[in-house]
């Protein structure tokens, strides 16, 4: 059997498996009444593993039926109101069209002898997100995978740019609440352990930028090499941004290579009235940005940008087979020149008809929106004597712990306020996200959804206190 689309005949197979494939999940996105059905890891393992892979159905409709046992009917569906847990978002439909359309072409962005114009798509919009930032006119970036892979490069051009014999004498630092991926991309490039210097937040879960300087300078005495600063723009549990003008003018002081992790608060960049919370992120030399989390793209969607196009260079190689020394003299735009990968997908596409749609007015209003519900929560929490809340947000996350009025044990709350996590996950009537706050258990809504509403964020505070109150009650019982 064709299953690839050389001829009419094919082309309808295509047609028809795809609108068939659309139908089923339209349908149970409208059908969703609970962001998640609470199916169990025992329950389900069993349904996937009786299926015999080396057995077709030959049927698209009959894979779909099974399919929708064994994934559509379980799967954490993120456009739902109350799922309210990681940095997920809602996809916006331009997106999705692109998702189909860049799926069937499977265009491979490497070089230019495959993919012709999605070459130049990906890079005007590189050109128009650095313009965006602000970087000036000899930036450039790349599509990635994801925050982790934009991270990784933007250490490795900063490790080949501070020129370096000795990799152990080189230092990163990054606030104690910035991605674990700062310390994996340290590993991965062969830096030693001590190699990522956390530096402390304020009560905002800001970098202080007094103990930043005071690291610097330990640094430079000690001998060793400021290799950069990873500011955040975002940071995943509390949406903290750190502050960069301060920073900025740190790393030019030290000589050191200031990267801004903005793969959550890049939104900002599209905000029609926060744009002013990253000021100081066009002093960056390398800048992370995850259409995916707050352009309201399908994962994956994101771009690793650099002020200095040069230093993309680190991550070029030439394969005769594939992208040879003289295309560059020729002028031919190879974007695996710039990339860590090879064979990658037209994720650009996504974004591209996204803003050929809406515009990027229309994606900076989504996200000012949750920014505003986010607002409204905190208010809701800090005048609900139930809870704690950590701290007032600046984008979209809040994170808080249910207070019982009777108990005082800190790990007792603690545990009760994971009780109410499990079981409310357990139930499928919401999904929240879970995280640790001195050394303590605290609870998170990262708000991505503009279809969200207080509403929504009261009920599901409701729900987070009787699941709580019930596991207190239950543990009396069993003490008595």
């Amino acid at each position: 059997m064709r299953s690839h689309l050389l001829n009419d005949t094919t082309a309808e197979q295509y047609r028809r498996s795809v609108t068939d494939g659309v139908e089923r999940v339209a349908a149970k996105l409208a059908a969703t009444k609970r962001p998640f059905t609470g199916v169990t890891v025992d329950a389900l393992v069993p349904r996937i593993e009786r299926i015999d892979l080396d057995a077709p159905l030959h049927d698209t409709a009959a894979v779909l039926d099974e399919l929708e046992e064994v994934y559509l009917r379980d799967a954490v569906y993120f456009h739902h109101p109350r799922y309210l847990a990681h940095l997920n978002c809602p996809v916006v439909i331009p997106a999705v069209l692109g998702e189909a359309v860049l799926s069937a072409v499977n265009s491979s962005l490497d070089t230019w002898d495959q993919s012709a114009g999605g070459t130049l798509i990906e890079r005007r919009l590189i050109d128009w997100t650095t313009a965006r930032i602000g970087l000036g006119p000899a930036a450039d970036g790349v599509f990635t995978s994801g925050g982790t892979q934009s991270n990784l490069q933007a250490l490795l051009l900063a490790r080949e740019d501070s020129k370096t014999e000795s990799l152990a004498d080189l230092r990163i630092f990054a606030s104690e609440v910035s991605h674990f991926s700062v310390k994996k991309s340290a590993k991965l490039l062969g830096l030693g352990p001590d190699a990522v210097v956390s530096v402390p937040v304020d009560r905002d879960k800001r970098m202080q930028t007094v103990a930043l300087a005071r690291e610097l300078e330990r640094c430079r005495k000690d001998g060793l090499v400021p290799m950069a600063v990873v500011a955040t723009a975002g940071t995943t549990d509390f949406g903290s941004i750190d502050p960069l003008p301060g920073i900025a003018e740190l790393c030019g002081q030290y000589d050191t290579w200031l990267h801004v992790d903005a793969a959550y608060g890049c939104g900002l960049l599209a905000s029609l009235r926060y744009r002013d919370r990253i000021e100081g992120i066009e002093r960056a030399d390398s800048v992370t940005v995850d259409y995916h989390k707050s352009f309201f793209q399908p994962v994956s969607s994101s771009a690793v940008l650099v002020r200095d196009a040069s230093t993309l260079r680190h991550a070029t190689y030439h394969a005769e087979y594939l992208n040879p020394r003289r295309m560059v003299t020729e002028r031919i735009p190879n974007q695996v020149d710039k990339s860590l990968q090879t064979t990658r997908r037209f994720d650009a596409l996504k974004l591209w008809m996204t803003l050929r749609v809406m515009g990027a007015d229309g994606i900076g209003e989504l996200f000012d929106e949750v920014c505003e519900l986010a607002a409204e929560g905190f208010g809701l929490l800090a005048a609900d004597p139930r809870f704690d809340v950590v701290v007032e947000p600046t984008l979209s996350t809040l994170v808080f712990r249910y207070i019982p009025a009777a108990v005082t044990d800190p790990a007792e709350i603690d545990r009760a306020n994971l009780y109410a996590r499990g079981a409310l996950f357990a139930s499928g009537d919401a999904v929240v996200a879970g995280t640790k706050v001195g050394g303590r258990h605290y609870l998170k809504f990262t708000l991505l959804n503009p279809e969200t509403t207080t509403a929504d964020i009261t009920a599901v505070l409701d729900l987070i206190a009787g699941h709580a109150e019930q596991y207190l009650g239950e543990s009396l019982d069993r003490a008595s």
